[in-house]
């Protein structure tokens, strides 16, 4: 697999090492041993799976303390463009963000450590969504920044007046209104 770093630390997207011939392809989606090697030696505890309709958006989630959750995510049906926005307080690049589109044919994953907000839109007719987290889910330490926050100039590459929401997620405060649980780790320059 290739590592790509990304405007900002941390964030990292994964290339798999795809093996394609007349029958199709083959790849490995995760290695415990290369991830550990390549990116951080991370514990995955739970897979998650969704699945989305064209104009979806999810988001933009984290986990406080002391159960955040590194996800690592991929599309493996249709497209979506996938965010994750810096929430660590002092952090040089607090409330910019990356967006980067997985889909089936990019085959691309998202590496999402503790510290940020993370959410999506669905570009494509259907998304089928799987991400690995390394903390089990909390539902009390559910967090938010609202998705049509405009001040993080965030493009969703759909119609943000028609798309389609949960409840839940048009109710996260904005960034601006917004204490974050998260500290930068200068020292370090690592997410606590």
């Amino acid at each position: 697999m290739e590592v790509i770093k990304t405007a900002i630390e941390g964030l990292l997207v994964i290339k798999p090492r795809v093996f394609e011939d007349a029958r199709g392809y083959f790849f490995e989606s995760f290695s415990q041993r290369e991830f550990d090697e390549k990116v951080a030696p991370i514990r995955f505890v739970q897979d998650n799976e969704s699945m989305s309709s064209y104009g979806v958006m999810r988001g933009l989630h984290f986990q406080c303390p002391p159960y955040t959750q590194s996800k690592l995510v991929r599309c493996v049906k249709g497209a979506v463009l996938d965010v994750a926005v810096d929430i660590r307080k002092g952090s040089p690049t607090y409330g910019q963000h990356v967006a980067i589109e997985l889909s089936e044919q990019n085959r691309l994953q998202f590496f999402i450590p503790h510290g940020f907000a993370h959410g999506f839109s669905v570009l494509s007719e259907t998304a089928v969504f799987q991400y690995k987290c390394d903390n089990f889910y909390a539902p009390q330490a559910d967090g938010g920044i609202s998705i049509l926050d405009q001040s993080l100039g965030i493009d969703w590459r759909i119609p943000v007046e028609s798309a389609i929401l949960s409840e839940k997620d048009t109710k996260h405060q904005l960034l601006r209104d917004f204490d974050s649980p998260f500290e930068y780790n200068v020292e370090s320059n690592k997410m606590i």
